[in-house]
């Protein structure tokens, strides 16, 4: 890999339909891209360097890879449903569970120190809008990294508890991510509490991302995004 390279900026193509999608589409800006584009509008690309960004249910994810082999273009898979078989892909690929860089950053101090809490109890509660389906990829990674299994994680959808007992104001019950994990022995508890409500600054985390490897030429195989933040790209 070839670092602080002065390249060109990026193409970026955005795959999805959702609100995350949309957001992207709507307010992803950097001086490392030139331009962004749904997915649909691939062929408004010209030669140079392309970033896809899978944000979908993967529908169209065999398209995606076809076309990331054939240019050798970067993907971003921010899609938690377990589609994507990375042992396949000949391009570089980078698994976001989360975009948000103060997430990532939490995210990263807990996979350096949480096995230092292995010998205490553990708990992991979630909660995302009732119409979020796919699996929390930031409670897998969060549970991963306290060795906690994925079943052993509380979802919450039922919106009278999110407003009632996790205190997610009636506002933002379409549009929220909140994880909380606790930590005790018998006489001490630790409670870690992160809240996103509303539009949350997910775009100005991909871009700043985006700008980390911008003047790198990433080797094609996959990258977890928690890499970048450890090696003080982000």
């Amino acid at each position: 890999m070839t670092d602080n390279k002065q390249n060109p900026p990026f193409q970026v193509l955005i795959v999805g339909s959702g609100k995350l999608a949309s957001e992207l589409l709507e307010n992803l800006k950097s001086h490392s891209i030139s331009v962004v584009f749904p997915w649909a509008q691939r062929n408004l690309l010209h030669e140079g360097r392309k970033v896809v960004v899978h944000a979908g249910s993967g529908r169209e994810l065999a398209g995606v890879i076809s076309f990331c082999s054939q240019g050798n273009s970067i993907l971003m898979e921010l899609s938690t449903r377990g589609n994507l078989e990375v042992s396949k892909l000949s391009f570089p690929t980078i698994l976001c569970p989360n975009i948000n860089i103060l997430m990532l950053k939490f995210m990263a101090m807990l996979e350096s120190h949480g096995h230092q809490f292995q010998e205490y109890e553990k708990t992991i509660l979630e909660s995302h809008q009732a119409t979020k389906t796919s699996k929390p990829g930031t409670a897998i990674n969060i549970a991963s990294s306290l060795g906690v299994k994925t079943e052993q994680i509380i979802s919450v959808r039922d919106p009278k508890i999110q407003e009632n007992e996790l205190g997610i104001p009636s506002d933002f019950l379409s549009r929220h991510a909140y994880h909380k994990i606790s930590i005790a022995d018998a006489n001490v508890s630790i409670t870690l509490e992160a809240k996103v409500l509303g539009p949350a600054p997910y775009s100005s985390g991909l871009a700043r991302i985006i700008e980390g490897i911008s003047g790198r030429d990433l080797e094609p195989k996959v990258y977890e995004v928690l890499e970048f933040i450890h090696n003080g790209w982000v």
